[in-house]
């Protein structure tokens, strides 16, 4: 089901922006880098993380999900690339997440914070030790946003 969105050309391309931008903004490297963009994009997609990003509409759409973040979210990957990023996000705490997106394109990137975020299916979950990155293409152009994680806790 997972095995061949990795491969695609716009995931490859979409990937080296998310990587680059991480390395940027951060100065270091999300994953170890291997000179190949097909390994890099295959690494990420099956990394033991959660990686997370949406484009740069007004209201932003997820555009990419590595396989954990397919997941955890229960959604495959053309759900995903239907689906508003604060959808994921409870309504009364959509404020919150807007406050901090801001925050993070007036900064580069935000760290070391934490929400709840809901699956399609309604799943609640507390992630914790979030980082959230600014994206920037092959212009220089901002064209969106990435979050990883690594801890999550399914609530009741």
């Amino acid at each position: 089901m997972y095995q061949e969105i990795w491969r695609q050309p716009q995931v490859v391309k979409w990937v080296q922006i998310i990587l680059d931008s991480y390395r940027k903004f951060l100065g270091k490297e999300l994953i170890q880098r291997s000179g190949d963009a097909l390994k890099d994009s295959e690494n990420l997609f099956h990394a033991n993380f959660v990686v997370f990003s949406h484009n740069n509409d007004p209201d932003p759409l997820y555009n990419y999900a590595n396989k954990k973040g397919l997941q955890l979210w229960e959604m495959n990957w053309e759900e995903l690339l239907k689906t508003p990023s604060r959808t994921t996000t409870e309504p009364l705490l959509r404020e919150e997440r807007e406050r901090l997106l801001q925050q993070t394109v007036e900064k580069g990137f935000v760290s070391n914070f934490e929400g709840i975020r809901i699956s399609k299916t309604g799943k609640k979950y507390h992630i914790k030790d979030i980082t959230l990155w600014n994206l920037i293409d092959e212009k220089g152009e901002f064209c969106g946003q990435a979050a990883t994680f690594s801890q999550w806790e399914r609530l009741e």
